[in-house]
């Protein structure tokens, strides 16, 4: 049987989830493009892109660049920057893009497709990620728990997706389509406003905060309060579940510390406003009471903009 080709790639935004998402496509021999800072893109271009998994240390090489003009003639783009730069990364990127490119929105929140369409007008569609991975020094990511993705077309454009499963899952990576991918965003927006402001304000990992009583207390006040803002905007879960789901997460991914965790550390801009904070304006919109996301997006906010 002939071998079967691969699709050309480019990662916008290449930090963890993109190295790691980029890397394990590259590894199974995709044409890989990272588009990513500096110091990282440096690295990747001189040595490759080390790639930690299972206890395995991979050496992975690929195409690196600090430019989005590098999305040129790229069949799928995945767009993995934060969810402050949306807007502006999708705008530089539009130009650049080919007439059939597809791009996966990799970020964290529920409406970051809606906001590139409105800033760009490119059709992208979703990905719901669970994944934790951390960048450890410049080109090396490490991978300790998960790594699936579930695809959806929010807007409903009509994209065909049937064919990302096949290749994904050839390069390791689980995979589903959803047929309703907002219900999807919003169970993985809510787990994440559970554990990441938390991870950051006590310095702790998913499975110590899922452990501790107090904690567990505040998460389930977290998730009770995000599920009934989920409800007033039309997007019904159950409680029960949500908390379920919450606290495995934390057995699943005992290891993992939070984006928001490593932002602060960075002393980067963290994505609180599409987590908790998105829960505290929605909230306020549909008169929702979230006292408990309201007290941990303002502690954040404090420790992003210090004195």
């Amino acid at each position: 049987m002939p071998e079967r080709t691969w699709p050309s790639v480019a990662v916008a935004g290449a930090g963890a989830v993109g190295c790691y998402f980029g890397g394990m496509l590259a590894h199974a021999g995709a044409p890989v493009m990272l588009i990513g800072r500096q110091p990282h893109m440096d690295a990747v271009a001189r040595g490759g892109l080390l790639l930690d998994r299972a206890g395995v240390q991979l050496r992975i090489p690929l195409q690196a660049s600090t430019t989005l003009d590098a999305v040129r003639d790229r069949e799928i783009v995945l767009f993995c920057v934060k969810t402050v730069d949306t807007e502006s990364a999708a705008a530089a990127m539009a130009p650049h893009l080919s007439s059939g490119s597809l791009v996966i929105s990799l970020q964290n929140g529920v409406d970051n497709v809606a906001r590139i369409r409105t800033a760009s007008g490119i059709h992208a569609i979703a990905a719901v990620v669970y994944v934790a991975a951390a960048m450890v020094a410049p080109g090396h990511v490490q991978h300790s728990g998960r790594g699936d993705l579930i695809f959806g077309d929010p807007l409903h454009t009509g994209i065909d997706l049937g064919r990302l499963r096949p290749l994904f899952e050839r390069a390791e990576i689980d995979c589903r389509v959803s047929h309703d991918i907002a219900t999807d965003l919003w169970k993985k927006m809510i787990v994440n406003c559970a554990y990441n402001a938390i991870s950051a304000l006590g310095r702790a990992r998913y499975g110590r905060i899922a452990a501790n009583p107090a904690a567990r207390r505040l998460m389930t006040q977290v998730v009770e309060e995000a599920v009934a803002v989920a409800g007033a905007e039309g997007v019904p879960l159950p409680l029960d579940t949500m908390l379920a789901e919450a606290f495995s997460l934390g057995e699943a991914m005992s290891n993992a510390r939070s984006s928001t965790a490593q932002d602060i550390e960075r002393g980067r801009r963290t994505e609180i406003d599409a987590l908790n904070g998105f829960v505290v304006r929605r909230g306020a919109e549909r008169g929702v009471p979230v006292p408990a996301n309201q007290a941990l997006f303002a502690l954040v906010k404090l420790l992003e903009d210090p004195e």
